[in-house]
């Protein structure tokens, strides 16, 4: 077909693929891992969001959701684990304890783990639901597409 074309930016194209594959390392350690399993499993299914494939390891994941509370001697582990994560990375605070220290306002909590980590996404509830958190993960979905994506060589 004579004049048929696609345009379009190498922004947008990047953005859009960087959306789809997300490789997540969930860091949980509270009940909240309770929905981030159920979010995971066959009934809703993170895989059709392009976020099926779990890692265990920070150097290959970009996507790190901290489940459950964070104490002040876990603080430093998470801030190593989101140091050892590859660029881009994005983070999403999974629970109300997460968010902001939830029931627990005393010393050993941390109240929000912004405090130590930058964080992209915050999806509230105790427990959240598993609709709610494919709720955040679609709205960080669309952040990460439009985006100003960084895609040069960096040495």
């Amino acid at each position: 077909m004579k004049g048929d074309f696609i345009t379009t930016s190498f922004n947008h194209v990047l953005g859009w693929a960087r959306k789809y594959s997300l490789f997540h390392y969930p860091y949980v350690t509270a009940c909240c891992g309770m929905e981030y399993m159920s979010a995971a499993c066959a009934h809703f299914d993170l895989d059709r969001f392009g976020a099926g494939w779990t890692r265990f390891s920070p150097r290959q994941s970009d996507l790190l959701l901290v489940v459950g509370t964070i104490t002040q001697k876990l603080a430093p582990v998470l801030h190593t684990v989101y140091e050892q994560m590859t660029d881009p990375k994005w983070v999403i605070a999974f629970g109300t304890c997460a968010v902001s220290g939830g029931i627990y306002d005393n010393y050993a909590v941390v109240q929000g783990i912004d405090k130590i980590i930058p964080v992209d996404m915050y999806i509230p509830g105790c427990p959240p639901r598993p609709e709610t958190v494919l709720d955040g993960l679609v709205k960080l979905q669309k952040n990460i597409q439009h985006q100003k994506q960084d895609w040069r060589w960096k040495k």
